[in-house]
């Protein structure tokens, strides 16, 4: 049997453990106190809430997948069926259903929305006018969506999904890493609409009744998800161990040396699965691949915030109705989205019948100055917003503000290729294999799936290398 080091205990190694379950003996190191990254649950008021993700996206199989093989199934929900809505122009304004990621397949369902002004749709109804070629290589989002929608459309309808899902901008952003089926659509060369159209067209064929939901929750919270695949993995796993360094020993084996709170740490292993952060990674393979090493450390990170609030309903003045509320940047608040969580999740509605819950968002890529203001300052400032966005809440009798320093990374033009650099430089150390959000997608299916494959990689590596 195969032993394996993971360094890192988010969902990505923990996948990359389960992976292994009975093929290897396999250790996680996890620095922080606990294991699951971003899926964190805690206590507000007596709430149990999510502070990272509160989702796993189902339009990809991946994370239910393997919630569903640990366990969870039963406890997987859907979210209470409401329209995408942005606050803009002063009022709550639902997109209209049918969009990608902002982008109306029949701009004509964009009329009275108060969504653009009138020059902005008049640009939205034209693009199958505009000369369409085939766009080659990597391009921004915002590049390639302005020249076929618009600017104010990009504004409007798209940075507000993408700064949800990224924290980052659409002038940044790369086409083909965050848009991918948008950039399959660009580099075929056609005009965008009529494309999106027969998507819709062949997916409501294919569907036998309504679409699923595009996201799945976890009753009780989504840290419930990676402790069940810790368990289910059989891996041991130690956290409060910080990796430090990594060593290649005779026979293509590895070493690693950690920290703990009781004093160094130093393990040893056929393969190693890094499950880090991009700049983590960086450090870790430093002296033996440094051309992976210079192209994880050029991958830029966004800080975000999660400002939780409770109210009590006996006491606020009204409640507002739907899922919540995205935000473009160009209208100029500090807010980035907000979820209204107990209209979202029955489970938690049910958990606290009494209680309001309300997640709001704040931090975007290049906005690290925001979040340098103290918690009372963020939360002065998001519930003054939220006031004006949703109506006379009253005030919370709860909040707590939760940071997530450097915590999504950024896929910048060209990062598809960057990734490929890294993958063939790290790919020549037998035994060794990288995982993460960093790499081929930000989300929970996505880190589920690189882990896995991480997994099956170093083993195949270790065997191939002795």
């Amino acid at each position: 049997m195969r032993s394996v080091i993971i360094v890192g205990g988010g969902i990505s190694g923990l996948a990359a453990a389960w992976e292994l379950r009975g093929a290897a003996d396999v250790t996680v190191l996890e620095a922080g106190p606990r294991i699951g990254g971003k899926l964190r649950t805690g206590t507000v008021a007596g709430v149990r809430v999510d502070e990272g993700a509160e989702s796993l996206m189902a339009l990809r199989p991946e994370a239910v997948e393997l919630a569903s093989a640990v366990g969870l199934g039963d406890a997987l929900c859907d979210p209470a069926r409401a329209a995408t809505t942005v606050w803009t122009g002063g009022a709550l304004r639902p997109l209209p259903p049918g969009h990608v990621m902002g982008i109306p397949a029949d701009p004509a369902a964009l009329a009275g929305t108060g969504l653009l002004s009138a020059e902005g749709l008049d640009r939205v109804e034209r693009e199958e006018t505009v000369p369409a070629v085939p766009v080659t290589g990597d391009c921004s989002v915002a590049e390639y969506l302005a020249a076929r929608l618009g600017p104010e459309a990009v504004d409007r309808l798209v940075e507000p999904l993408l700064g949800g899902v990224y924290a980052g901008r659409a002038d940044r952003l790369s086409l083909r890493a965050a848009m991918p089926r948008i950039a399959a659509l660009a580099e075929r060369g056609e005009p965008l609409l009529p494309a999106l159209r027969r998507m819709r067209a062949a997916a409501a064929a294919r569907a036998a009744g309504p679409a699923p939901a595009a996201v799945r929750g976890v009753t009780g919270g989504t840290a419930l998800f990676p402790r069940a695949v810790a368990r289910a993995s059989g891996a041991r796993i130690l956290t409060g161990t910080a990796a430090r360094s990594l060593e290649r020993l005779p026979g293509d084996r590895w070493r690693v040396a950690a920290v703990t709170a009781d004093g160094p740490l130093t393990l040893e292993a056929d393969a190693v699965v890094l499950a880090v952060p991009a700049f983590a990674a960086a450090e870790l393979l430093r002296p033996h691949a440094p051309l992976a090493r210079e192209e994880l450390a050029g991958i830029p990170y966004a800080s975000t915030a999660v400002v939780t609030l409770v109210y009590s309903r006996g006491r606020a003045q009204a409640l507002p109705e739907g899922n919540g509320f995205l935000v473009p940047p160009a209208d100029g608040h500090t807010l980035k989205a907000a979820s209204f969580l107990s209209n979202k999740w029955a489970w938690l509605r049910d958990a606290a019948p009494a209680e309001f819950v309300v997640r709001a968002s704040v931090g975007r890529f290049g906005e690290e100055g925001l979040l340098d203001r103290p918690d009372r300052h963020l939360i002065r400032t998001v519930t003054a917003e939220l006031r004006r966005a949703a109506g006379p809440m009253g005030d919370p009798h709860a909040a707590r503000v939760t940071r997530w320093d450097r915590g999504l990374p950024q896929y910048g033009v060209g990062h598809l290729d960057r990734v490929a650099r890294i993958r063939e430089a790290a790919g020549k150390l037998p035994g060794l294999a990288l995982c993460g959000a960093a790499y081929e997608g930000v989300g929970v299916a996505a880190c589920v799936a690189t882990g896995r494959a991480a997994a099956r990689q170093a083993v195949a590596g270790a065997v191939a290398g002795t």
